[in-house]
Formats: C-alpha cells, structure tokens, sequence
C-alpha cells in the first residue's frame, strides 16, 4: 500500500466525506468517525456495541495492547446512535452486511482502502486507511501542540509524531519563512 498524507484541509475532508457517501453510508461513517477518533484501522473496525458505553469508547489496542478510554464528541455519538438504529441486531459497529460473508464480521481493512483509494485518486490526493488519524493527528497539533499529539497518537517520540502527520523539515521550512 501506497504511503498517505494527512489531509490538511476541512474542506477537503468534507469532500472526501461527501464523495464517500456515494460508495454507501457505511465509507463515509468509517471516514467522519475515524476523523474524530484517530484509531488505527484496525482498531476502528473492530469496535464492538459493547466497548461504548454512555459517551465513553474503552478499547485495547490491537497494535500495542495498550487500553484507550476515548471521551465521545458529540459527531462522533450522533454517527454512533444513527448506525445502532439503522442496524440494531449488529455486534459491530462497522458490520460486513455483504452477501459473501458469513457470520458476524466487521467491515474489512482491504474495503476500506480499495474505497478510500478510488476517492483519493478522484480527486488527487493519496488517500488510505492511516488518512484519518494522521489528519486528526495533524490538526490537534495545529491547536494543541506535539505533546498532545504524541499521546492522542500513542508516540514516544517527537520526531516520530511529526513525521507521521507531515511535519518534514521542508514543512518547518515554510513555517518559519512566512511573515506576518
């Protein structure tokens, strides 16, 4: 799989957002929902009814069995509440519905990127399953700094952490020439 960058625009996001819907509700939920919790993908799709409780997600990390107890913002419960009433017999919050599978499975992480893949190149950007959390990732750094950003994204180190949103030296470069 190819490497993918942070998107670094609202309004791109809401055009990806908007695109995937075209693709079924479910992309674009993985998508708005991934946006607001930067977990891995592995993580995200494996998300269970039973891990949310109240406005509270509690997971253990695939990666780095480390347990995330994540604080729901309200975009994230509304696109919580809306797929429990839409499927309310699903085990997973991002269920396979597809006729080919059997058994109670999540939405695949081969989907998700074959989807995310088309849109990108729809509209020019390298778009893939780590777009979502390098984008969160990203934009709490603009607000709140890499210290925040290192824990949201589970680094130990800084240069790391700016690496995997976009944060190259070239980047830094441009940043600190621009004039106020």
């Amino acid at each position: 799989m190819a490497s993918v960058s942070a998107v670094v625009s609202k309004q791109q996001i809401d055009t990806i957002s908007s695109k995937l819907r075209a693709y079924g509700q479910q992309y674009q939920d993985v998508w708005d929902l991934g946006i607001q919790l930067a977990l891995r993908i592995s993580d995200l799709l494996n998300i269970r009814y039973e891990d949310i409780r109240h406005n509270r997600l509690r997971i253990v990390e695939a990666k780095t069995q480390k347990v995330v107890n994540v604080l729901l913002n309200e975009k994230s419960l509304q696109i919580i509440s809306r797929r429990r009433n839409d499927f309310p017999k699903d085990v997973y919050l991002f269920q396979s519905h597809h006729k080919n599978v059997s058994g109670t499975k999540p939405l695949t992480r081969i989907a998700v990127y074959k989807t995310f893949r088309v849109v990108g190149d729809d509209i020019g950007i390298s778009l893939g399953t780590h777009s979502m959390r390098k984008t969160r990732g990203y934009f709490v750094y603009r607000e709140f700094g890499i210290g925040e950003t290192m824990r949201m994204l589970n680094h130990s180190k800084e240069a790391v952490t700016l690496r995997y949103i976009g944060i190259t030296q070239q980047r830094m470069d441009e940043v600190s020439s621009m004039e106020l």
